[in-house]
C-alpha cells in the first residue's frame, strides 16, 4: 500500500519553494504583474526552475534534470497554488516535459529539448487548448504541407505568450516551433495569472519529434499528468483560502466578538476544513499513482480533478464572501484565487468529463 504522508524531502523542498515565493512573490507583487498585462516574471522563474531545480523535476538525472517524479512535482504545484504564481509550470515543466518524456530520448532534438527544460533555461508549451481533458477528442490537427512546413491554428493555448518552444501535434505527428515563427495573439483570459493565447502558424517549420502514432501517446501521456497534478495546485489553492479565511474571522470583530465565534461561520468553516483534507488525500493518490506507475493511475486523475476542482472554487468563494466587504476589493487577492479557482475547473476537462471518465473506467452502468 502507498504512504500519501509527505516526505522530509518533500517537506524540505515545500520549505525552499515557499521561502522563494513569500520572498519574491507576495500577493501585491503578484496583483501588480497581474494588472500589467505581463504577469510572468523571469527572474522569479530563473530562481524556481535553475536556483531550486524545480524545473528538472521530472526529468531523468542522465538527461539533465534531478530525477525526482510527480510526488515532488505536486509538491511544487501546491506552493505555486498557494500563491497563485504567475510562472508557467505547468504548462512546462509538467504537461511539455512528460510530452518529450514520452519521445524517443535518443533523438537529439528530444534529448536537447529536455536538458534545457531541466535547466530553466527554455519555456516549452504543448499547443492545445487548455481546457483538452485525457481522454477527450482533440481539436483538428494542424497540417504539414511537407518538409514539416506547418499550418494551422490552435486557440486556448496557456503560455503561449511566454514560450520559447510550441509542441505542436500535426497529422504526421509532433513537431517543435520556434515561437517566433508563430503568430502569438493574447486572448482576455478570466485569470489573469494564467495568460491564454491564439496561435496561428503559416507555414512554420517545426522539427519533428515523434511520429503520428508516438505522438497519440505523447498526448494521452502529457494530459493525464497534466491532469493528476493540476490537483495538488488546486489543493493548494484551497488551503490557503482555508487558512487565510480562519485567520481573517478570528481578527475580525462584531459585537464585542470574534466573527469566527458565530456558530454558523463554524460549521461552514469545519465543512470546508473536511473537504479541504479530503481533497489532500485525492491529490496526493493521483500524484503516487502516476509516480507509480499505478495501473489504475487514470482512475485517480479523474477521480482527483473531479473533486479538488469543487473545493477549490469552494474554498475561493467562501474566502470572498467570509471576508465581507474587503474580499470583494481589488486590493485584496481573494479574486485572484477565485479566478485561478474557476479557470483550473475548466483546465484539462471539467468536472463532468472527469465524471464521465470514472464511470467509463470503473464500467459503472448509466442510470
Amino acid at each position: 500500500m502507498s504512504d500519501l504522508r509527505y516526505t522530509d524531502t518533500e517537506e524540505e523542498l515545500r520549505a525552499a519553494v515557499r521561502a522563494l515565493l513569500t520572498d519574491r512573490a507576495p500577493a501585491a507583487t503578484v496583483l501588480a504583474r497581474a494588472e500589467s498585462g505581463t504577469p510572468h516574471d523571469p527572474a522569479l522563474w530563473q530562481a524556481l526552475g535553475a536556483g531550486i531545480g524545480a524545473a528538472g523535476l521530472l526529468v531523468p538525472e542522465k538527461l539533465g534534470g534531478q530525477g525526482a517524479g510527480p510526488r515532488e512535482a505536486a509538491v511544487v504545484l501546491e506552493e505555486l497554488g498557494r500563491a497563485v504564481t504567475p510562472v508557467p509550470y505547468l504548462t512546462s515543466s509538467v504537461i511539455a516535459t512528460e510530452a518529450l518524456l514520452a519521445c524517443d530520448a535518443q533523438l537529439p532534438a528530444v534529448a536537447s529539448l529536455l536538458a534545457s527544460l531541466a535547466a530553466g533555461t527554455t519555456v516549452a508549451v504543448v499547443a492545445l487548448p487548455l481546457t483538452l481533458g485525457p481522454g477527450a477528442p482533440g481539436p483538428a490537427p494542424v497540417r504539414d504541407t511537407g518538409g514539416g512546413l506547418l499550418d494551422g491554428t490552435v486557440t486556448s493555448v496557456a503560455d503561449a505568450a511566454v514560450a520559447d518552444v510550441l509542441l505542436v501535434l500535426a497529422d504526421t505527428g509532433l513537431f517543435a516551433v520556434r515561437a517566433e515563427q508563430a503568430r502569438i495573439e493574447p486572448a482576455v483570459p478570466l485569470d489573469l495569472t494564467r495568460p491564454l493565447a491564439t496561435v496561428r502558424l503559416d507555414g512554420a517549420y517545426g522539427e519533428p519529434l515523434a511520429g503520428p502514432v508516438t505522438a497519440t501517446a505523447v498526448l494521452r501521456r502529457a494530459l493525464l499528468a497534466g491532469a493528476g497534478l493540476l490537483a495538488s495546485e488546486q489543493l493548494g489553492l484551497a488551503d490557503w483560502c482555508l487558512t487565510e479565511t480562519v485567520r481573517h474571522v478570528r481578527e475580525r470583530h462584531q459585537f464585542n466578538r470574534p466573527v469566527g465565534s458565530f456558530q454558523a461561520l463554524k460549521h461552514r468553516l469545519a465543512q470546508l476544513w473536511l473537504e479541504v483534507a479530503q481533497a489532500r488525500a485525492a491529490a496526493r493518490n493521483a500524484a503516487d499513482a502516476l509516480a507509480t506507475g499505478d495501473s489504475e493511475a487514470a482512475l485517480a486523475v479523474s477521480l482527483a480533478q473531479a473533486y479538488c476542482s469543487g473545493v477549490a472554487v469552494r474554498a475561493a468563494e467562501e474566502c470572498v464572501q467570509l471576508h465581507g466587504g474587503i474580499g470583494m476589493t481589488w486590493e485584496h487577492p481573494a479574486h485572484l484565487y477565485l479566478k485561478r479557482a474557476k479557470a483550473d475547473s475548466l483546465a484539462l476537462g471539467t468536472t463532468g468529463h472527469h465524471h464521465d471518465r470514472i464511470a467509463q473506467l470503473a464500467a459503472l452502468p448509466a442510470p
